[in-house]
């Protein structure tokens, strides 16, 4: 899934307007012109589109999770994760939303899309484990779009 579509997912998903997810990026410590960053709410038709880059989603997906659960001062950032994959993007929104391979699996079916327990665990281990499995477009699109409509996502700011 392209990263844009992530990115467009969670702003109408928590109704954040262009400045407010300029401030999530700015949590994580890197800022982007707001004209830069509109370039990447756009769809592929339209003009204007510049795709996403994985430096500002694995900024983005981290500022998200500052903007949701809060950042300890103390604790030093973390390095970004890259390549930013579809089983990374899905871990990260995991912890930002503070949810469990249950709630996951339960947003999922409310979408319309049946996993089962190993199969979804399969998806958070690394890459390099013998029953790692890499998460499809087909599965992130609809964990965005049940994810969308849990309880989830109550604003915590």
């Amino acid at each position: 899934m392209i990263h844009n579509d992530v990115l467009r997912s969670v702003r109408y998903m928590l109704n954040l307007r262009d400045a407010k997810l300029l401030e999530i990026l700015k949590l994580a410590g890197t800022e982007i012109p707001l004209e830069e960053f509109q370039k990447y709410l756009k769809t592929e038709e339209e003009a204007g589109f510049v795709a996403c880059p994985d430096e500002v989603m694995a900024h983005f997906l981290d500022g998200l999770i500052y903007f949701r659960r809060g950042k300890d001062p103390l604790r030093p950032a973390l390095p970004i994760e890259l390549p930013v994959t579809n089983n990374s993007v899905l871990k990260k929104l995991r912890v930002a939303f503070e949810l469990k391979e249950a709630d996951i699996g339960n947003i999922l079916s409310q979408a319309g899309f049946a996993v089962s327990a190993p199969e979804l665990s399969a998806f958070f281990r690394r890459k390099d484990h013998p029953n790692y499995r890499e998460c499809g477009d087909q599965y992130l699109r609809n964990f965005l779009k049940g994810l969308s409509q849990s309880q989830h996502i109550r604003p915590r700011h």
